[in-house]
């Protein structure tokens, strides 16, 4: 109930859609207008070269450093011993440069991403900058000496951070966002006709189904290739992109893929792309998963 309740009234915001349009835009533009520079950075920053979101590895270490914080601010009052004190300021200060981190490939995800995921994203990226800004202050006041304003902001920044974290995990659990959307798709284990081989023409590519699995055909240089035809970014119809070289670019979001193995050329996806078998077999087209 309380999910519904929180998406709901992020959902009724009016003014999340154009502040969301221009920081993307913004966004967006400043890899392009750093050209293929800018395009490996982006990749490097969603996790191509990882297989996995970079975002999510990086969400730990603010929580983590932060929750360590305040278990030392509490061991200190009971203990009085102040080593605990030197522990809790280092602590913010991992979380701080954690955060930054985990800002900077959030919004690199962000920005691929629309619908209502678009609007959960924005308040979650809102919610964690106003965490980050709560703890540098908390980690200023600190080292000015002014440790019970230092502690005031820390306890602030940590409820406002949970609420973020509450957030991160609505857009994984409830929107799929960064996570594999290919997993599900099943494929025959034996190899089964989908298509005539005269129906696929030099240089194009098409989809089928297949024990309810969508499979993409393509024919490159002679060669066949079959790859899971659902994006595995966010599940967009590959047979609709484009088809150059031996790749294919989603037309959703932009990632591309080799056909070849499957794997990520460009982002926004991290993850492969499943290939199937194939064959041409008394002029059919057959495919099967891979062993």
């Amino acid at each position: 109930m309380a999910e519904d309740m929180t998406a709901a009234l992020i959902e009724s915001q009016k003014w999340i859609d154009p502040v969301a349009d221009q920081l993307q835009k913004a966004v967006g533009a400043a890899f392009e207008s750093a050209g293929d520079t800018g395009r490996e950075i982006k990749n490097i920053l969603h996790g191509t070269w990882l297989g996995h979101p970079v975002h999510s590895v990086l969400t730990d270490i603010p929580i983590g450093s932060w929750t360590a914080a305040l278990v030392m601010d509490a061991m200190e009052d009971m203990t009085g011993q102040r080593q605990f004190r030197r522990g809790a300021d280092a602590a913010i200060g991992i979380g701080i440069l954690g955060a930054i981190g985990s800002a900077v490939t959030g919004i690199t995800d962000w920005q691929a991403v629309d619908g209502r995921a678009r609007k959960v994203g924005l308040v979650h990226a809102l919610l964690n900058t106003t965490g980050l800004l709560f703890y540098t202050g908390s980690y200023i006041a600190r080292k000015k000496g002014s440790r019970p304003l230092g502690r005031g902001l820390g306890m602030l920044g940590f409820a406002v951070a949970m609420s973020a974290a509450y957030l991160g995990g609505k857009l994984v659990y409830s929107e799929q966002i960064g996570v594999d959307h290919t997993v599900g798709q099943q494929f025959p284990t034996e190899f089964e006709g989908v298509l005539d081989d005269s129906a696929l023409k030099e240089g194009e590519m098409r989809r089928v189904v297949v024990d309810g699995g969508r499979v993409l055909l393509a024919r490159r240089n002679g060669r066949l290739f079959a790859i899971n035809e659902v994006c595995s970014h966010l599940g967009g119809p590959l047979a609709e992109g484009k088809f150059e070289d031996c790749t294919v670019q989603c037309p959703w979001h932009g990632s591309r893929f080799s056909l070849e193995d499957g794997s990520v050329i460009d982002g926004p996806a991290v993850h492969k792309q499943p290939c199937l078998d194939v064959r041409v077999r008394q002029g059919r087209i057959e495919v099967r998963s891979k062993g």
